[in-house]
């Protein structure tokens, strides 16, 4: 298994759910990791945007009790 410089990632999948997930994603015309990195980008993304969104509310509010 190669990673390209980035460190293996144990995921623990049932035989049957992993052969499914394989056959989907070669008929999305993907690999099941480059699936796997798109969804944990796109979850950590959303995250991360709630995170600012929610830390410039609280900037705001602390600004208005100044």
């Amino acid at each position: 298994m190669t990673t390209r410089g980035k460190p293996g990632r144990v995921v623990r999948i049932d035989d049957e759910m992993w052969a499914a997930y394989g056959e989907l994603c070669e008929a999305e015309g993907t690999s099941r990791a480059d699936d796997m990195r798109r969804h944990v980008f796109a979850r950590v993304n959303a995250w991360r945007k709630a995170q600012g969104r929610d830390a410039a509310v609280v900037r705001r509010m602390n600004k208005s009790f100044d």
